[in-house]
């Protein structure tokens, strides 16, 4: 646990980042909250009686000022197109692990082509991903692998109640569409395919009770980016319940609201990962509620295998890399229901 170590929260006030820094407090760490706008961070930091440090990804003096004395990051800050390398760097410096919680695609390839030979020269620790999509989904996968050492595809499948998206949410996509274009990303036959095609629809069997759903196949996460990174599959393929995938674009749809005292939302999810070779098929499914709410227990809980030296890798790494998988996902259990077939 904790022990009082300060653990710096860039994007501290944000959705997610609210959840993090309640997770770390939690288990015993003193977050120090951190980022741009000093109103909202002076406002989180006199709620929480926490020390607040304004700091901004475009100015790395403020940077090191915000992770003096700390003894890990967490990066919450989107667009992360925009700040991962800023506060890698300035973890970098600093001489201490960094964990961020990005979904956007091409953030996370960045992060690895950027900065996997530099981090593995100074023995550092970089955890790109480590949330609901990304991490989660790069967990189950590498838990269903098994002992197997390679596998034909992998496939993960989200079904979703709704998906209210945050205003972060919002932003990194579109962050990711503007970098994008008009094209979509897939990854076949060991390599990122530039598709201008529409998405396929396509029904998924999820597990019972659940069944058969409408899904938008090809619908690529960050778990494209990180299974992939480790694991010797060439094809990797996400997919999203057809609604969810509506809400998610639809300038409609509402922000996520609280449906209990800790802030969580009334959203449930239910994720299907399927590792496939020849004919066989192996499973590692999860339910659980709110995409965001789960991320801060995943991240911190990432936190803790770091700061006490449960790792398998030194450099950039994802969750399946950089953990022992099933034995992260048991450590989950107030937080998931999880089950492995076979």
């Amino acid at each position: 646990m904790g022990s009082g170590r300060q653990v710096a929260v860039f994007g501290a006030y944000g959705h997610t980042g609210r959840f993090v820094v309640a997770e770390l407090r939690k288990r015993g760490y003193v977050p120090v909250p951190s980022g741009r706008d000093a109103d909202k961070l002076k406002a989180l930091a006199h709620e929480a009686g926490l020390e607040a440090r304004v700091a901004s990804a475009g100015d790395p003096v403020s940077l090191d000022r915000a992770l003096a004395g700390t003894s890990a990051v967490i990066n919450c800050a989107g667009p992360f197109a925009s700040t991962t390398a800023p506060v890698i760097e300035a973890a970098l410096r600093a001489r201490i692990p960094y964990l961020d919680v990005a979904a956007e695609i091409e953030a996370n390839l960045d992060t690895f082509a950027h900065f996997a030979d530099r981090a593995r020269e100074a023995g550092a620790l970089i955890v790109p991903a480590m949330a609901f999509f990304g991490g989660l989904g790069d967990l189950l996968a590498t838990a269903a692998m098994g002992e197997w050492t390679e596998a034909a595809s992998a496939h993960v499948a989200y079904a979703l109640s709704h998906w209210h998206p945050t205003a972060g949410t919002r932003l990194s996509g579109a962050v990711s569409r503007e970098r994008r274009g008009e094209h979509r990303l897939r990854y076949t036959g060991g390599q990122w395919e530039r598709r201008t095609d529409a998405p396929p629809a396509l029904e998924w069997s999820f597990p019972e009770p659940m069944g058969s759903r409408q899904v938008i196949g090809e619908f690529t996460m960050a778990d494209v980016v990180t299974i992939p990174s480790h694991l010797s599959i060439p094809d990797v393929t996400t997919y999203m319940t057809a609604e969810a995938a509506r809400d998610v674009v639809s300038p409609d749809t509402p922000a996520p609201a609280a449906a209990d005292d800790s802030g969580r939302s009334d959203q449930t999810f239910l994720i299907d990962a399927v590792v496939r070779s020849g004919d066989t098929e192996r499973r590692a499914v999860a339910r659980g509620q709110d995409i965001y709410a789960v991320t801060a227990p995943l991240v911190v809980e990432a936190l803790d295998r770091v700061l006490d030296g449960r790792t398998h890798a030194v450099g950039v790494a994802s969750a399946g890399r950089m953990f022992d998988a099933p034995d992260f996902l048991r450590a989950l259990s107030p937080h998931i229901t999880l089950e492995l077939h076979p």
